[in-house]
């Protein structure tokens, strides 16, 4: 496999990462497991289970859509970029103005009581859909009918690696996610890369 075959993957990988990586309930909930180290191993399957089935499902819709109306294709890039840029300014935005990711304590819940508190984190938050279904489904089109599959591979590898760093690597990342210098330097890092995969976009539909 050359390196132009493993772009799409690799891609996947860093949209993946990009979008996940944000401050929100969903990764609050699981540094606290980790820190508590309290039905860790079921929060994380979760999360990486739920990621793995949007990205899939909107590999799918969105690829289904372009193979069946072609010029479709060119909206959802646009689209996409669209997204993609404004994502990309938030990211720049939240930089300027750092907040940190705590973890806050309490008594120890029951395993449903994680279990349901983690799906509803995931599957009621509607910026979910935008980011797994919608954005990634339509990047991941943008590769090809064999490209797209590599793109959601990697991005779903994104959901893994970074739910298992987050969980089991908790109380040694807690400190650094607390600093708010360590999230304006993320956030900068997110906001170039989401800027340079809408350029992408936007050459290609041109």
């Amino acid at each position: 496999m050359t390196t132009a075959d493993l772009a799409p993957l690799l891609t996947g990988l860093g949209s993946g990462l990009a979008l996940i990586i944000a401050i929100g309930a969903q990764n609050a909930f699981v540094l606290r497991q980790g820190i508590r180290r309290e039905h860790l191993v079921p929060v994380v399957a979760v999360c990486i289970l739920s990621d793995a089935v949007l990205i899939l499902l909107g590999t799918a819709g969105i690829g289904k859509l372009t193979e069946a109306a072609p010029l479709a294709l060119d909206g959802i890039r646009w689209a996409g970029a669209a997204f993609l840029l404004a994502y990309g300014l938030l990211s720049f935005k939240r930089a300027f103005r750092p907040a940190a990711l705590e973890a806050t304590t309490g008594g120890r819940g029951t395993l449903a009581a994680a279990v349901l508190t983690c799906l509803s984190l995931t599957w009621l938050n509607p910026h979910v859909y935008l980011d797994t279904v919608v954005l990634l489904g339509s990047l991941a089109a943008s590769h090809g009918p064999d490209g797209r599959w590599l793109f959601a591979a990697g991005a779903i590898v994104a959901s893994v690696l970074w739910f298992s760093a987050l969980g089991f690597g908790a109380r040694l990342l807690a400190p650094v996610f607390a600093m708010p210098k360590a999230w304006r330097i993320l956030d900068l890092s997110i906001g170039v890369f989401m800027l340079v995969l809408a350029l992408g976009l936007i050459s290609s539909s041109l």
